[in-house]
């Protein structure tokens, strides 16, 4: 196998991991992994500090923190088309 052949092999290679991390960083499996730790976080949290009710009062800043990472992707395409444009 010559240089370039390497080389391009090398590419692909990145090219499929870099598809592979995009698809990841935007998979329904993600934003479910990151909910349910921020949830069992918080619960816990509240459980240490002795807070009434944590189960249901983790609710309310899980789905908060979940909001703001789902907004995130509008922002970014935002300011994306702002950065091409200027």
């Amino acid at each position: 196998m010559n240089d370039l052949e390497k080389r391009v092999l090398a590419i692909e290679r990145r090219n499929k991991q870099v598809t592979l991390d995009k698809a990841w960083e935007t998979s329904g499996t993600r934003k479910i992994i990151i909910t349910v730790l921020t949830y069992t976080t918080i619960v816990l949290f509240f459980i240490i500090a002795d807070l009434p009710s944590p189960f249901i009062n983790s609710i309310v800043p899980t789905t908060g923190f979940v909001l703001s990472t789902l907004s995130l992707p509008l922002f970014r395409r935002l300011w994306v088309s702002y950065k091409i444009n200027n």
